[in-house]
């Protein structure tokens, strides 16, 4: 089992930043890919970014490349996700995900992981 703990969301103006974090734990193996997903009611939920932590291969949504940056703190199972020029249509609920073994086409999609975080509310206010 591997536990996932969200950190960093909250309330932000347009055009500001926000740095939410994930921290894994449990049996956690080498080599393993952590992404982050978003939600809004009502919708399906999306890929955002994703790292492979064998490597440091990072991966991005098209509405984030330029804005977002994901990265792994050394030596440890934490990934955050930096995210600049917010705007409102990056309000969401934003979920890490892991998983091992994660092929590169299936990276954005949620069938490549194998656990969840709880999620953390981001919201940008306009």
């Amino acid at each position: 089992q591997v536990q996932l703990r969200e950190s960093g969301g909250g309330l932000v103006q347009a055009g500001g930043s926000l740095r939410i974090s994930c921290a894994a734990s449990g049996r956690i193996v080498s080599g393993f890919t952590m992404s982050w997903f978003r939600q809004v009611a009502g919708k399906e939920r999306e890929f955002v970014a994703g790292i492979r932590t064998r490597g440091g291969t990072t991966y991005y949504a098209d509405s984030v490349k330029g804005r977002f940056t994901i990265s792994r703190e050394n030596g440890k199972s934490t990934v955050n996700l930096q995210m600049n020029r917010l705007n409102a249509e990056d309000t969401a609920v934003y979920y890490c995900a892991y998983g091992s073994g994660v092929i590169t086409s299936s990276i954005p999609h949620q069938f490549g992981y194998t656990y969840w975080g709880q999620g953390t509310q981001v919201t940008v206010s306009s």
